[in-house]
């Protein structure tokens, strides 16, 4: 373990993704959100991402240059073609569009084809919360589960996202993937060589397994059982009819260095309060409700976990592990 400041670590990540052929309009806001991830404690989308992106744009994979355009919209709608480059800067146009646009409409969607793994939803939704607006996120990933009743994989884990600004308080954020967890947790544990808890994945065989390579060649288990699968379905549908991306089972698997462009979709809804029951209101409500969830002792406010550790990490610097740090430093030349 070593620790480092969370600026240090963006600059390593972003001149890791450099060397490899990323622009800096690519690398910069990537490697900003995979930090971001690493500093809130969630290490299967954070650093451990650098070098399989690193490898994504030398295979071909990822176009390192990519620049973002709009590719089609109207007053309350936007879609923008991440152009087969890093989902990240892509997802940052998309969302400011729907924010502006939503400050007019009072609702607004941005959504994004042609594009990669978008990290941790949430991350998306910060500035719709800064902005006192609801935001809700949606993104498919390559085939990881089965449909409801089925065994090959043909959903991804496909997660959601949605932030309810708070009035003088942190927003309540919620972030989750409709496997039974984040296939990322898989990866992390097969390069830590621990084994994973039954009931987070099958084998190539459909039988359940402790082993996460198993896990990662076979399939995830839905959360909830078959709503869960169902759930992956609705998402599956509203990130690839409304924006041409591509399914899941498309797109080969983001965990291996070769394979196609994988041509993903993101949906971002955002919606501005004060167009509805207005502000006052909005945040009344939700005051009420969260008063009456933390009235039980063994509740937290969802997200909270997140902020406080992202806020520690902005004090104290993240401690990185070797296995993880080590493969970043020697895609810039430098020794572990």
């Amino acid at each position: 373990m070593s620790l480092h400041s969370l600026q240090e670590l963006r600059t390593l990540a972003q001149r890791a993704l450099e060397s490899a052929g990323a622009s800096e309009a690519q690398a910069e806001p990537t490697a900003r959100a995979l930090v971001s991830a690493e500093a809130q404690g969630l290490p299967s989308h954070g650093l451990s991402r650098v070098p399989m992106y690193a490898g994504h744009i030398k295979a071909g994979r990822v176009v390192g240059n990519a620049r973002p355009r709009i590719q089609a919209e109207r007053a309350g709608a936007v879609l923008v073609d991440a152009c087969d480059g890093f989902a990240f800067a892509a997802c940052e146009l998309a969302v400011k569009e729907a924010i502006s646009r939503a400050g007019s409409c009072g609702i607004a969607i941005g959504a994004v084809t042609n594009s990669h793994h978008f990290g941790a939803a949430a991350y998306h939704l910060e500035a719709v919360a800064a902005k006192g607006f609801v935001g809700l996120a949606f993104g498919n990933s390559p085939a990881a589960m089965p449909a409801a009743g089925g065994r090959s994989a043909l959903f991804g884990t496909n997660p959601i996202a949605a932030v309810f600004p708070r009035r003088e308080a942190r927003p309540v954020t919620v972030d989750l993937s409709l496997s039974e967890v984040a296939r990322g947790k898989l990866m992390v544990a097969a390069k830590k060589g621990e084994p994973i808890p039954l009931g987070w994945a099958l084998d190539v065989e459909g039988n359940p397994t402790t082993d996460p390579a198993k896990g990662l060649e076979g399939s995830m288990l839905p959360a909830g059982g078959s709503k869960g699968a169902m759930l992956a379905l609705i998402v599956e549908l509203l990130v690839t009819s409304l924006t041409g991306a591509q399914y899941g089972a498309e797109a080969d698997s983001f965990f291996v260095k070769e394979g196609n462009r994988p041509k993903l979709g993101q949906v971002f809804i955002v919606i501005d309060p004060s167009a509805l029951s207005g502000s006052s209101i909005y945040f009344s409500r939700v005051e009420a409700l969260i008063e009456a969830m933390l009235a039980d002792s063994g509740v937290r406010v969802p997200g909270y976990r997140r902020f406080d550790l992202a806020s520690k990490s902005q004090s104290h610097g993240i401690e990185v592990p070797a296995a993880t740090l080590d493969p970043i430093l020697a895609l810039v030349g430098l020794p572990s």
